[in-house]
């Protein structure tokens, strides 16, 4: 059988640093932000600081949230995630660095993974600390807003809904059962800095890899973009497998324009 590109990239290297982003999840029936030019693909999720200042924003958040995880919450993962966990498996990952906050690949079996954004399985208080599972969460969230459960809508990326021209000033949100503080997603909303231990921990896996394997993310946003960045300072190859632009597209040694499972599907 005739190797591809990417299987002979992937053998040809064996500490790989390797990062993820949405495109690695769609198969799994999350839907990613960006088209293939990297555009966005509909409105913008919601800000930090207006997460914060507004309590209606609050409320729409929560609303949206509570219809979207119903069907986030019972992702499982896909081969793509499979075929990365076997990568690791055969101790040939340095790193999973994931800009996805469905942990799905700690589901697929990949044990040394950074979760640059956080993970949306949990809450946490802003005040406190205090952290839940988003599942219990759940439960509180449709107890005091019975007159909801029974809505549907279609599902956005990062468990949210469309939910729009809804009234959302009567919809309940549970506060910090600690200390009555504002509970929020244990992710990094846009606006939001991504902890600066997340990020150094990776840049030192990134020094140790001997090249960077990007999957399913049109790197758009900065986080994530500034690890190609810094593997091409460091003179380590780049391969990616995206559909579509990435923000790194100069950068790369190689590029596979394939969906992440079709692409990684030789590693299974």
């Amino acid at each position: 059988m005739i190797k591809s590109a990417l299987e002979k990239f992937i053998e040809g290297h064996r500490r790989l640093f390797i990062l993820t982003g949405a495109g690695c999840s769609t198969n799994s029936g999350i839907p990613d932000y960006r088209d293939v030019n990297g555009n966005w693909k509909r409105t913008q999720p919601v800000r930090f600081q207006a997460f914060m200042a507004d309590e209606l924003t609050r409320r729409r958040y929560w609303a949206r949230s509570m219809i979207g995880w119903r069907y986030f919450g019972q992702a499982v993962p896909n081969d793509a995630h499979r075929a990365l966990a076997q990568l690791e498996a055969s101790g040939r990952s340095q790193m999973l660095l994931t800009q996805n906050v469905d942990r799905l690949h700690q589901a697929a079996g990949s044990r040394v993974v950074i979760d640059l954004h956080g993970r949306l399985d949990l809450v946490r208080c802003t005040t406190c600390s205090a952290s839940q599972r988003r599942a219990d969460f759940q439960d509180s969230l449709m107890n005091l807003n019975a007159a909801w459960v029974d809505h549907d809508a279609a599902v956005l990326p990062d468990g949210d809904a469309e939910l729009d021209h809804k009234d959302f000033s009567g919809f309940a949100v549970p506060h910090c059962a600690s200390c009555g503080g504002l509970m929020k997603p244990d992710v990094v909303f846009f606006g939001e800095s991504v902890p600066r231990t997340q990020v150094t921990l990776a840049m030192e896996a990134l020094e140790r890899a001997d090249a960077m394997l990007i999957v399913g993310s049109s790197l758009m946003v900065y986080s994530g973009f500034r690890f190609a960045q810094a593997a091409a300072r460091l003179g380590i190859p780049i391969a990616a497998v995206n559909l579509g632009r990435t923000r790194a597209d100069d950068l790369l040694t190689l590029k596979v324009q394939d969906r992440c499972e079709a692409a990684l599907g030789f590693l299974l």
